[in-house]
């Protein structure tokens, strides 16, 4: 397989450029830039902090083009209407918006108003009475088998330094169901091989966690770390376990579209990337078994509601209780006579 080369990574951007007057000491610039100000010294993540900027720019350009540039101005009618907006909206594809992907333009709305409210800005909270869209409960588009699995493990050359490099990763991806942003944040000394576990830290949740690698997954990072990880190193060593070939850690846009073009070159005929092998670990886990509320510790789910979808599409545990409790669950000798040897008839009429 031809190895993808890692585009020069730009530095993150914090916010997105706030729509507004920024002389109107009582417009939608001057309040969205203090309450951006607000959540990151309350401990938000920077991630969030850029989300929440992206959905209020969102908002104040649709607002500003009727006539609405002041957070005063803002009422129910007028957030019904943008809702009313979002689910309108289509993508360039032409598919309307996910239920989720309005309710998540729409909740740091309400966040921004109730702390104009708090802070005096307000009269009153405007956003307090909108009703959110009804939130969806999708099953993961795909999940792997374990032999499709490792189907796609078995990819990368591992004669080359990147093939090795992107052996461990799948292995890891897969083993320890981590999200691909803790992934490229791994740093060595969250690494123990001898305990075979990784320190995961400052993830989506906010909370630590430890996840264990298992004997395969453990064996392939440290013939990475051993092989392959010293050639990667040019210049300063930035201290992550993950290298591109400039020396630099892994960005999490290549390591997707990687991981995408190796699912593709398996020819398993399934959509995804890193979270693809997130959802198989916690499918295959609870089919052998494992009780959903340790896979909600491997995932690093707060809610034990986020771990319960994988029980929706885990249905051999769910068949085999079937199958073992319900009256109708199995052929009878009555049964198998009906079906062998009873043919409708044309005159039989369907009974009322």
């Amino acid at each position: 397989m031809t190895r993808r080369r890692p585009q020069p990574k730009r530095p993150p951007r914090r916010t997105v450029a706030v729509r507004g007057n920024p002389a109107d000491p009582a417009g939608f610039h001057v309040a969205v830039v203090a309450w951006l100000e607000w959540l990151e010294t309350h401990g938000y993540a920077p991630q969030t902090v850029f989300q929440r900027s992206w959905d209020l720019s969102n908002f104040v350009a649709w607002a500003e083009l009727r006539g609405v540039r002041r957070p005063a101005e803002v009422t129910l009618p007028v957030l019904e209407a943008y809702q009313r907006h979002l689910y309108l909206r289509r993508k360039p594809d032409g598919a309307p918006l996910s239920y989720s992907a309005q309710v998540k333009a729409l909740v740091p709305l309400r966040g921004f108003f109730a702390w104009c409210c708090r802070t005096h800005r307000i009269l009153y909270n405007p956003a307090s009475e909108l009703v959110l869209p009804r939130k969806e409960h999708a099953l993961p588009k795909a999940t792997l088998s374990a032999e499709e699995a490792e189907t796609v493990l078995a990819l990368p050359d591992t004669a080359t330094p990147f093939g090795l490099r992107d052996r461990a990763v799948l292995e890891v991806l897969y083993a320890t169901a981590m999200r691909r942003g803790e992934l490229v944040s791994l740093e060595l000394r969250d690494v123990d091989l001898k305990r075979r576990w990784l320190t995961l830290r400052q993830t989506k949740t906010r909370w630590d966690r430890v996840v264990p690698t298992g004997e395969r997954a453990a064996a392939w990072l440290a013939a990475y770390l051993d092989r392959a990880r010293p050639e990667l190193v040019l210049g300063e060593d930035p201290g992550t376990v993950f290298l591109a070939g400039n020396g630099e850690r892994l960005g999490p846009k290549w390591l997707s579209a990687q991981v995408h073009h190796y699912l593709e070159a398996s020819g398993v005929g399934k959509p995804g990337s890193c979270h693809l092998f997130r959802h198989t670990a916690a499918t295959l886990m609870l089919e052998g078994g494992a009780d959903v509320r340790y896979v909600q510790e491997l995932l690093g789910h707060r809610n034990l509601t986020s771990t319960h979808v994988y029980t929706r599409v885990a249905p051999e545990r769910l068949a085999a209780v079937h199958l073992a409790t319900h009256p109708a669950a199995r052929l009878g000798a009555a049964d198998l006579g009906d079906i062998a040897h009873r043919k409708p008839s044309v005159t039989d009429k369907e009974q009322p």
